[in-house]
């Protein structure tokens, strides 16, 4: 996808990578920009500093992505690309309660589920779309230490795999954005932590990475190069992987 002249809607949109991603698209020449976050005032600061428009959503909450998806396209036209980007991390081992779990799926899973359920049809109607999810390289590898973070964003790489297999000759494209640690509020104190590794990646690195990736019409797009090699080591030997990230664990969670 080339991004000049699009209709792009972006959740998340106040902050972190959302706010990089709405930057850097803005440089790109998109001609409109939805910026929607739960937090009302920070999607009306990006949205002033871009040109674009600023929406209040819950994205746990079907309702609230619908309507924003309609306000959208009434007054801009298609959408051309969906960022379903929010997320957040609550929740750690098995004692997690039910009302952490359920948190983490309806915001890490079935937010990308509204979005598509909205969208698609509409997509296939005129004849494509783009959608853009983030996930984590922890929808891939595991999160040492959040069984909660890491079911939900494996639940979300597996609902943008199967968009994509699905609806691929009906002209919709599917990107999942999955990083290690990123600059944000969600690892802010825990930079210390298994995920930062490989190091700690700026939200405007992981924009560019989401600019190549879409002109590229890659389905994973992986900031950290590193990914790739360890997803190879896991498919190549998953015992073996499993007992070197076991190793891993007891060296951050002794």
């Amino acid at each position: 996808m080339q991004l000049a002249g699009k209709v792009i809607a972006i959740t998340g949109g106040g902050k972190g990578i959302g706010r990089a991603l709405a930057r850097r698209f803005a440089r790109e020449g998109a001609r409109h920009i939805a910026v929607a976050d739960i937090d009302l005032p920070n999607a009306q600061a990006v949205a002033a500093e871009i040109g674009g428009s600023a929406h209040r959503v819950d994205v746990g909450n079907e309702a609230d992505i619908a309507a924003f998806i309609e306000a959208v396209e009434r007054t801009h036209g298609p959408i051309d690309l969906f960022c379903s980007n929010a997320g957040i991390g609550v929740g750690q081992g098995l004692d997690a309660p039910d009302a952490a779990w359920q948190k983490m799926l309806d915001v890490n899973l079935m937010a990308h589920v509204y979005a598509a359920r909205h969208l698609v049809p509409r997509m296939i109607q005129r004849g494509g779309g783009y959608l853009l999810n983030t996930a984590s390289a922890a929808g891939l590898l595991s999160q040492i230490g959040s069984v909660t973070y890491t079911v939900t964003k494996h639940a979300a790489v597996g609902l943008a795999e199967w968009i994509a297999l699905t609806h691929a000759h009906q002209g919709i494209k599917v990107s999942v954005l999955c990083p290690q640690a990123v600059r944000t509020d969600m690892i802010a104190g825990n930079e210390g932590d298994v995920a930062s590794v490989n190091g700690i990646m700026e939200p405007e690195e992981v924009a560019e990475a989401v600019v190549a990736g879409l002109a590229a019409g890659k389905f994973l797009i992986l900031p950290h190069a590193e990914v790739t090699e360890y997803m190879q080591r896991k498919v190549a030997d998953r015992d073996r992987w499993i007992a070197g990230m076991n190793r891993l664990h007891q060296r951050y969670h002794p």
